[in-house]
């Protein structure tokens, strides 16, 4: 089955970046798009980012288009999710996802997820 393990989370200060890995393995990680999600807490999961297969097309939350970047090393079975300019609201529970429908940027659209990084961005 397919596992998938989420690194790179930590404390940062706000305007602070990190870098986010998601290694795949127990599946065929290059014929499937993958998603980023995160929960807050008290708030249901949401979407973030999602990157297509081939990585050719990319997707954005409104909330972090333009400091957020999401890249996959297809060769490497992982996906990363590049955060820069972080912001206190930007704390949360991290997750990597599969995509197994045609949906890029609902949660419905993907099966299986990953265990959560945890960020937290301080003011």
């Amino acid at each position: 089955q397919v596992q998938l393990v989420e690194s790179g989370g930590g404390l940062v200060q706000a305007g602070g970046s990190l870098r986010l890995s998601c290694a795949a393995s127990g599946g065929t990680f290059s014929n499937n798009a993958m998603g980023w999600f995160r929960q807050a807490p008290g708030k249901e999961r949401e979407f973030v980012a999602a990157i297509s297969r081939s990585g050719g097309s990319t997707y954005y939350a409104d909330a972090v288009k333009g400091r957020f970047t999401i890249s996959r090393d297809n060769a490497k079975n992982t996906v990363y999710l590049q955060m820069n300019s972080l912001k206190p609201e930007d704390t949360a529970v991290y997750y990597c996802a599969v995509q197994t429908s045609v949906v890029m940027t609902q949660e419905r659209g993907y099966n299986y997820w990953g265990q959560g990084t945890q960020v937290t961005v301080s003011s």
